[in-house]
């Protein structure tokens, strides 16, 4: 009974990683509708955090109030660096990278994410591998199907075979053009030592990617130690708001970057509600349940459910290789879920034996005490 709970739990983390894929894919095809148009991306990222946490605040508040562990120092320092990686140096060092190369290299960067949050998981010893087993074999297998997948989505394109290709919204000169309005860092004192923009640009997304994997890596422990998950990103939240308000008020010196239009409140509403407040609360709990090596694994997603909502919504082509890339990555995914449920199986039956033959330990010391027991005459 215990073993079927727990796979019911297990299987309703697994489809909240598919609908927060299926949420940030989305936020992907509204948000770059609205900062198309020339929206300031600190700026953007501003009112998506503040939204989110007027959200995450008051939920975590009223719906963990009971369970909720008192704070202590060390949990807090733990927080500041969850919100400092993944929520502001997470975004501020996409949106740097992004300016200063294109959003081929920006995307052709984040399928290292599962390969860093991997890494950094068997460093701490929230995930371990076996490589004398099937299972400890098909986890690495499935994870480099996964990372090629991606990766191939990124570098092959091949023929349309869904839409019309004038459609395709994905036009990296259009965007180059876009990221030009932008405000870029006062990072220039580095050409001097021969480091070139676009150099910047690299080493800014790789530290991205490393923000990213970092934050998922390390909130697995902190939740063994704090386990009101949407508490916790809450707190996250708020150091990294803060950390982006900040941000915010030297990358501007226009008061007009603050006033949205119409199309860009939109996008703030839904990056605010679904793809912060509603998407990072269920990370942090199927993180709980999964672990970060194999939540990292269900981000190279994104970009299959992207194309397909493109399709649907924007019009734009399906090509050959996303079609490829996304069996792949479902093919990779499928092969380290399957090697984690075999995991699982074991340990269950393990502890099982173990509950059995301590039990009849027990058995046999009472039946053995009781023959010295003397007899009433």
């Amino acid at each position: 009974m215990a073993m079927a709970g727990g796979d019911e739990v297990v299987q309703r983390a697994h489809a909240t990683m598919v609908l927060i894929q299926v949420l940030f894919a989305g936020y992907h095809v509204i948000a770059k509708i609205a900062l198309n148009v020339g929206m300031n991306r600190v700026v953007f990222c501003v009112f998506r955090d503040l939204l989110a946490l007027s959200v995450l605040a008051p939920f975590s508040f009223f719906h963990e109030r009971k369970s909720r562990l008192p704070l202590t120092g060390r949990l807090l320092c733990s927080f500041f660096i969850l919100g400092f990686t993944g929520i502001f140096a997470n975004q501020l060092l996409f949106l740097i990278g992004l300016s200063y190369t294109n959003p081929t290299y920006a995307a052709a960067f984040q399928p290292s994410i599962p390969v860093f949050t991997f890494l950094l998981a068997l460093l701490m010893g929230t995930e371990t591998v076996n490589l004398g087993t099937k299972e400890g074999k098909a986890k690495i297998f499935g994870t480099i199907i996964c990372v090629f997948g991606a990766i191939l989505m990124v570098i092959y394109r091949g023929p349309a075979l869904f839409g019309n290709i004038n459609l395709d919204i994905s036009n990296i000169n259009n965007n180059e053009i876009n990221d030009m309005s932008q405000p870029e860092p006062p990072i220039h004192f580095l050409a001097s030592f021969g480091i070139e923009k676009f150099h910047i640009g690299v080493l800014c997304l790789i530290g991205n990617c490393i923000c990213m994997a970092t934050y998922l890596a390390l909130q697995a422990p902190i939740l063994v130690k704090y386990p009101s998950s949407i508490s916790l990103t809450a707190y996250s939240y708020f150091f990294g708001a803060i950390l982006m308000v900040i941000c915010g008020f030297f990358a501007t010196s226009d008061y007009s970057d603050w006033i949205l239009t119409r199309s860009e409140l939109i996008a703030v509403l839904y990056a605010g509600f679904f793809a912060s407040a509603a998407n990072y609360g269920m990370l942090t709990w199927s993180n709980k349940i999964l672990g970060p090596a194999l939540v990292a694994l269900y981000n190279p997603l994104q970009p299959v459910v992207v194309a397909f909502l493109s399709r649907i919504f924007l019009g734009s082509p399906i090509f050959l290789g996303s079609i490829i890339g996304g069996v792949m990555i479902v093919l990779g995914l499928y092969l380290v879920t399957w090697a984690r449920y075999k995991e699982r199986q074991l340990v269950n039956y393990v502890r099982i034996d173990s509950e059995e033959i301590g039990a009849t330990n027990v058995q046999l010391v009472v039946k053995k005490g009781s023959s010295f027991v003397p007899h009433e005459s």
